[in-house]
């Protein structure tokens, strides 16, 4: 019975799937209109697929689909993210693929602005939301990601570094192959696009709180029941008036420093919140697995 019930569809995933679907036509109608249009090559699996279909066409006269290539290039590591990451994870993740790529070869190409410059900022921008709406959806668009999430979960390896420089391989390819002002506009794009990113998806990164307050046991249970994240407690003295203080140190996600602001700002009006981002961790950091 308990094996029926997880696969029964809940009101999350059907707002999980209208996002992936939002996100899936977004992202293709970047692809044929800014991305085909100034001939950019994406980061990821999505610069890797345009790269091989745009050679072939070049130099062998052969036209491959862009679902075909997308498809068969993520196939290993939706194999992975299915065994060791998440089984439900992996199939709104491969909903994404399957829906953005046969998008992609589907919708008409049309322009918008013909000026690479503009596709490059404008088309990064909007891959950003695309791609910030898929993992809010709590989905990634395939390839690379599952790679990077995999390692940096479950290994604690950060594979960032190492996808920048497989990144970097397909654009100086790109350029040696159709022509330099190419993979230049490409990195204006993957710019624009990251950016975006960071900005409109923050589960990544790290917020580091100091808390002075007067209530540190009813601080840190909110800290605990609202994020499920430990804290450290500090004893000490506040100068101005000689008086003990009590400073609670915890480290939680950014996008739950909102919510958790608010809850503490509830319990102790008068609390001092220092909030410093946080450029890296090491040690045990809790992060909800993904389902």
């Amino acid at each position: 019975m308990s094996h029926i019930t997880t696969i029964i569809p809940t009101p999350s995933d059907f707002k999980r799937i209208l996002l992936i679907l939002l996100a899936a036509v977004i992202f293709s109608v970047n692809m044929v209109s800014f991305v085909y249009v100034a001939e950019l090559f994406p980061g990821g699996f999505s610069g890797i697929s345009l790269l091989i279909q745009r050679t072939c066409e070049k130099f062998w006269g052969i036209q491959i689909p862009y679902t075909v290539l997308y498809l068969l290039l993520n196939l290993f590591p939706v194999f992975i993210s299915f065994k060791f990451i998440g089984k439900k994870f992996t199939l709104f993740s491969l909903l994404m693929i399957v829906l953005s790529s046969v998008f992609t070869d589907a919708f008409p190409k049309f322009k918008i602005t013909a000026d690479p410059l503009l596709c490059s900022v404008f088309g990064g921008i909007i891959n950003g939301i695309a791609i910030s709406l898929c993992l809010r959806a709590d989905a990634t668009s395939g390839g690379t990601d599952f790679i990077a999430i995999y390692f940096s979960e479950k290994r604690g390896v950060d594979m960032w570094n190492y996808i920048f420089v497989m990144n970097v391989c397909v654009l100086a390819i790109a350029g040696f192959l159709f022509g330099w002002d190419k993979a230049l506009y490409s990195i204006i794009f993957q710019f624009s696009s990251t950016q975006v990113l960071n900005r409109l998806y923050r589960h990544y990164q790290k917020i580091t709180m100091l808390i002075i307050t007067e209530n540190p046991d009813e601080v840190y249970q909110a800290i605990k029941d609202t994020t499920n994240h430990d804290a450290t407690k500090f004893v000490g003295t506040g100068c101005y008036k000689n008086s003990p203080k009590t400073m609670l140190y915890t480290v939680v996600s950014a996008e739950e420093i909102g919510l958790l602001g608010k809850v503490l700002k509830k319990i102790d009006p008068a609390a001092f919140i220092n909030v410093l981002h946080t450029k890296e961790i090491f040690g045990r950091f809790f992060t909800k697995t993904k389902d």
